[in-house]
């Protein structure tokens, strides 16, 4: 039971949730970009949600199905033919033995996610599927998809019912990055740190996983331009020498030597995973309290969705 890479995207691979408790070795957790459309899409198709499946960045992948299959298609909308007739993101699809599944390139965002019925069964790294394409673990041989990659399915959890779909598309605008105050906040005098909110970013090429760096206004402190290396949280804004931050993302380092001017809240880290480069958005700062209750309100939409 499984499926046949038969034309290979960007940059796809293997993720589920993340690979937790070895920040101290230096791996960051990983996991899914926009965990909040792999979540769901996990729901959709009736997987646990430590299951994986494959997230896709920018131009997807074509596969050939070597079993009868159950999918969901999530993130942001991606050109996508079963068998040359167009299918809908956000539901789940019936899949027989032998149609080919093609998913060409966005139409919206940076990602979107395939997740299988019994989820991509690769070996478990260090307790969690994940890749980690930074440290090369993970997945399959630590590596992005290639053509003729075989995947196999897991084992179907039939206690867990499919969702089959949602009432409507979920959209993201990616327009405003929520952030709160980070560490070195201080740092910076009020005049630079209304720099950092007043004019948009651009994303650019120098982007990926690990973190974006980002063109616009340049923001200088008060004190030097690096710091004693401390830890780096994921969201974590840095600014480097040139002024120019970056954002510490999925594959982030775990310590570093640039102030953190912000945090991006844990409700908007989806929105960064569905940055590409050229995109311009703006910062826009919220209180710790907003920053929780949008992530409470985030976990209660997906726990509703197990009850409807």
């Amino acid at each position: 039971m499984g499926l046949e890479v038969i034309r290979a995207g960007l940059q796809s691979s293997v993720q589920d949730q993340g690979r937790f408790g070895y920040v101290h070795f230096g791996v960051s957790a990983s996991g899914a970009a926009d965990n909040f459309a792999f979540r769901i899409g996990n729901i959709l198709v009736g997987n646990p949600k430590q299951s994986a499946g494959i997230e896709m960045t920018i131009i997807g992948d074509k596969y050939r199905f070597k079993s009868d299959a159950y999918i969901a298609l999530t993130g942001s909308e991606f050109e996508a033919e079963l068998d040359k007739i167009s299918i809908p993101f956000w539901q789940g699809w019936s899949i027989k033995k032998g149609q080919i599944l093609d998913i060409r390139s966005t139409k919206t965002g940076s990602r979107c996610y395939l997740c299988v019925a019994g989820g991509i069964n690769v070996e478990d790294v260090m307790g969690a599927k994940t890749t980690h394409l930074t440290s090369g673990i993970g997945g399959i041989h630590g590596r992005i998809l290639k053509k003729f990659d075989e995947l196999n399915f897991g084992i179907l959890d039939n206690s867990i019912n499919p969702l089959e779909r949602l009432s409507e598309s979920i959209t993201t605008d990616n327009k405003i990055i929520r952030v709160t105050k980070g560490i070195h906040w201080w740092w910076f005098h009020k005049k630079q740190k209304n720099k950092f909110f007043q004019h948009q970013y651009r994303v650019t090429d120098l982007s990926n996983r690990m973190g974006l760096r980002l063109l616009g206004n340049a923001i200088n402190n008060k004190k030097e331009s690096e710091i004693i290396t401390a830890g780096i949280p994921l969201g974590a804004v840095q600014i480097p020498g040139d002024g120019q931050p970056i954002i510490s993302f999925v594959e982030h380092q775990t310590t570093g030597g640039y102030p953190i001017i912000a945090n991006v809240i844990s409700a908007d880290l989806r929105k960064v995973g569905q940055l590409k480069p050229g995109d311009h958005f703006q910062f826009e700062l919220t209180s710790f309290s907003t920053a929780e209750k949008l992530k409470v309100d985030q976990e209660k939409f997906i726990h509703s969705l197990h009850h409807d």
